[in-house]
């Protein structure tokens, strides 16, 4: 019986490699690792890249499949870069209640995009969530993962420029 050899592992793009490999290093031998590894990467890179699949498949004695299927199933995993923000409005009870709906239609006017979209200049990334835990501070949003409470109009605007003036 022979044996083939397998296929060599797609190359990762510069620098990407040694952070795959880093985070492999780290986290493989853990129980349950893929979560833990998919995480890793998505925050030390902004994304899962495509290349990283095989690397992670081998590690971790899965198929490339089955890496992809995770990361596909998950929507807070991204294939590819984003925009430099993401901004997150809560559409849960408690923020309907308190205006999120305006409060969606005011960012959708305001960067030209609603969930899902990324604003005209490509800056923002607008995502809708279900729950930020300030439900007694409604509406929220989040920006680049910091909560904002109580998030009117005008305080929307003054976020958003913040955090355009500190990029």
């Amino acid at each position: 019986m022979t044996t083939s050899a397998s296929p060599s592992p797609v190359p990762a793009p510069p620098g990407v490699d040694a952070t795959v490999q880093a985070v492999l290093a780290r986290l493989a031998g853990e129980p349950g690792a893929l979560l833990p590894i998919l995480h890793a990467l998505q925050d030390a890179l902004g994304h899962v890249p495509d290349a990283a699949v095989p690397h992670i498949a081998d590690a971790l004695n899965l198929s490339r499949a089955e890496v992809h299927g995770v990361i596909s199933y998950y929507h807070h995993f991204k294939r590819a870069p984003g925009p430099a923000h993401t901004l997150q409005i809560c559409r849960a009870e408690a923020c309907q209640s308190m205006g999120a709906e305006a409060l969606l239609a005011h960012a959708r006017a305001h960067l030209g995009c609603g969930p899902r979209d990324t604003s005209g200049d490509g800056a923002f990334a607008v995502e809708a969530v279900y729950c930020l835990g300030l439900c007694a501070c409604s509406p929220a949003l989040a920006i680049d993962g910091q909560v904002h409470a109580r998030v009117t109009p005008q305080k929307f605007d003054a976020l958003v420029a913040q955090t355009r003036s500190a990029a």
